[in-house]
């Protein structure tokens, strides 16, 4: 058996980034670890902040269900961000690949977080 445990995220502002995905999964900000904000998004998977290094552009996609989803695009919209259809497409649209809904939601740094409802 293999499970992604972690995985670092390189943002401009650690603490600002863990509290836009924690926001958008409806999740808590952990308490920093070092030089990392974390973010656990379930039992075996936790996303660590590092702003030592500055930001990258990155794509990190999360299977949802219906209020998950529902809740991130409301978040997304009440915050401001940019969103829409396609990567890197800002048109305020939804898909519908593989028969559910899908968006990806851009944060400030270039990351693109895509939630789908069913795998595309």
């Amino acid at each position: 058996m293999i499970v992604l445990n972690h995985t670092i995220v390189p943002v401009g502002d650690r603490h600002r980034g863990a509290r836009l995905l924690a926001g958008l999964l409806g999740l808590e900000v952990g308490a920093p670890a070092g030089p990392f904000t974390p973010v656990q998004v379930n039992a075996d998977l936790t996303l660590d902040f590092d702003d030592r290094s500055g930001a990258r552009p990155g794509h990190y996609a999360f299977l949802v269900d219906d209020g998950v989803f529902d809740a991130a695009l409301a978040f997304a919209a009440q915050s401001g961000l940019q969103w829409g259809s396609a990567p890197r497409l800002v048109d305020h649209q939804i898909n519908h690949l593989g028969g559910g809904r899908g968006v990806y939601i851009l944060d400030p740094d270039g990351i693109a977080y895509e939630f789908f409802t069913a795998v595309p």
